[in-house]
């Protein structure tokens, strides 16, 4: 139970790190940010994925590409085969170029898959906190896990 509290109280400050970022200005839709994932093994206490990215500006049409790693920390128990996760990206200008997701992001994320399933991610973070990922990513993976926790996302 304490870890579960634990694990609750660092996804509240995550996500408290989001206010300022949005406080001078109301942010804006710039487009989505899909990646494709690879296996991962649940470590009891966190798991490791690599990912390759690519980010799909709403204005242009243009296409950005990214490689990142994320990173859960709390309960994670089990296999996955790989999947999707899939973001809406949000910023506080519509002018968003290469580059501009490069960076670490932390927030809340969850996911459950008995064969076929499904999970959830909120980030913030990216160029001085500006960039959100969200209102939540939908993940769609192939395995047996349960996994609760703070997620950690770099991308390059």
């Amino acid at each position: 139970m304490s870890k579960t509290l634990v694990a609750a109280g660092a996804c509240a400050l995550a996500l408290s790190f989001a206010a300022p970022a949005f406080a001078q200005h109301p942010p804006t839709r710039v487009g989505m940010l899909t990646c494709d994932t690879g296996p991962r093994v649940g470590l009891v206490l966190g798991s490791r994925q690599r990912m390759n990215c690519v980010f799909r500006m709403n204005k242009t049409g243009r296409h950005y590409r990214y490689t990142g790693e994320i990173t859960r920390i709390g309960l994670d128990l089990g296999i996955t085969g790989g999947g999707r996760l899939a973001w809406a990206v949000w910023a506080p200008t519509s002018h968003v170029g290469a580059g501009a997701l490069r960076g670490t992001y932390v927030g809340a994320s969850g996911s459950a898959s008995v064969g076929l399933g499904l999970g959830a991610n909120v980030l913030v973070g990216g160029s001085n906190r500006t960039i959100s990922l969200q209102p939540a990513s939908v993940e769609g993976q192939v395995g047996i896990n349960l996994a609760l926790g703070v997620a950690g996302l770099k991308l390059r």
